[in-house]
């Protein structure tokens, strides 16, 4: 079966090149091992869909190169596809750090990226396998419902995040038998896990929720931290997480807003205990760990300067050594793909192949929490459709 492309891959970014590519009157089949289209779409957002950002940038996202994705984010932003939302009636609302969601069902985005294909014209195949790509005067795809010949190939089969979902590694494989570098992989957005040493100590913690600032290295994410019964998570671990190195520790400031130091000295001469005093600004079995671990607590008028000043080190700098990550099952994006120095950063094409091209979690490239995973899906896709 001859087509002008094929798309592997029918979650956001494949979805979106075809859309891209069939106003081009391109004639597109796309290629997709599981039973349904946009399996990722439907579960962002808690089931509503945290489908951009309004302040998407370069600096949301990690790369080795960390401008590739400029020129796709700057040809297709978020009020290119909150455009697409209102000519097809679809209800959003802004959230807290200009993070953009539906109002109903993530099924919304899914069902308008359907219909955009079929006005333009795309075949999708679902339930089809992908066994074997040869390159010979173009493309050749060998599947479980055929062979499809196409001038342009389209990878855009995503990570290996959420494999219940079934998520595979075909993608990187292909780059590489094609002799393309692939950048290492690993969890990125994903919960952290205590070593079984400090499990034992904050087991008794996992339900506590609070809001604190998490740094790993030289950079920091201010918000809520939820202690679990194997670790951390909550968005600033979510987000310190895509940084941090195994063996390396992380901090939490628990009053990144304050300065403890001052407050505890206004209340030198009180006869407050410390884990009172802690229990007036955290959880309260969060204050009583915390001074069994650290800092015994007393009244705070038995303590002297340079005990308050180590104290408040402590509390704006306690640091935690996690063992480890929930791995990909737990994560929400991949960290690592294909090398971007491989690929135009117009055109999402591989510059040693012509005809070849990439989209979305597949390439090294990988947005903060808040709706940029998908953007740089719509954005790559976007791109990759405009020329393949």
């Amino acid at each position: 079966m001859k087509r002008d492309i094929v798309i592997i891959g029918a979650g956001a970014a494949g979805l979106m090149c075809a859309v891209s590519a069939g106003r081009r009157k391109r004639n597109i089949v796309i290629l997709e091992h599981a039973g349904s289209i946009g399996k990722k779409i439907l579960v962002s957002g808690g089931g509503h869909c945290n489908f951009t950002n309004v302040r998407v940038d370069h600096e949301h996202y990690f790369s080795r190169n960390p401008h590739f994705c400029k020129s796709a984010l700057a040809r297709f932003t978020p009020f290119h596809f909150i455009e697409m939302l209102r000519r097809y009636g679809i209800a959003f609302y802004e959230r807290e750090e200009g993070r953009l969601f539906c109002k109903g069902s993530s099924r919304a985005i899914t069902d308008m990226l359907r219909m955009q294909c079929n006005e333009a014209g795309v075949e999708i195949l679902l339930n089809c396998c992908v066994e074997k790509v040869v390159r010979d005067r173009g493309f050749i795809v060998l599947t479980s419902q055929g062979k499809f010949r196409s001038e342009s190939l389209v990878i855009a089969t995503g990570g290996l995040s959420y494999p219940r979902l079934g998520a595979t590694d075909i993608g990187y494989r292909i780059a590489s038998e094609f002799g393309l570098e692939v950048v290492p992989t690993r969890p990125a957005l994903v919960p952290l896990i205590f070593s079984p040493m400090d499990l034992a100590f904050f087991r008794e913690l996992s339900g506590i929720s609070v809001d604190v600032s998490v740094r790993s290295g030289e950079t920091s994410f201010r918000g809520n931290v939820l202690f679990t019964h194997r670790g951390l998570s909550g968005p600033a671990v979510l987000q310190v997480s895509s940084l941090w190195d195994k063996g390396n520790p992380i901090n939490l400031d628990l009053f990144p807003k304050k300065d403890i130091f001052a407050l505890l000295k206004e209340k030198r001469d009180s006869k407050m205990e410390l884990q009172t005093f802690l229990s007036l600004h955290l959880p309260r079995r969060l204050a009583r760990k915390w001074c069994q671990l650290y800092v015994p607590s007393r009244p705070l008028c038995q303590f002297n300067d340079s005990e308050i000043r180590d104290t408040a080190y402590r509390l704006h700098n306690w640091e935690i050594t996690p063992q480890g990550t929930e791995g990909f099952g737990k994560a929400e994006v991949t960290l690592g793909g294909i090398e971007t120095g491989e690929l135009s950063s117009k055109t999402m094409e591989a510059k040693r192949l012509p005809g070849l091209y990439f989209a979305g979690e597949v390439i090294d490239v990988t947005g903060q929490l808040g709706g940029y995973n998908l953007h740089w899906a719509w954005a790559s896709g976007h791109a990759a459709g405009q020329h393949a």
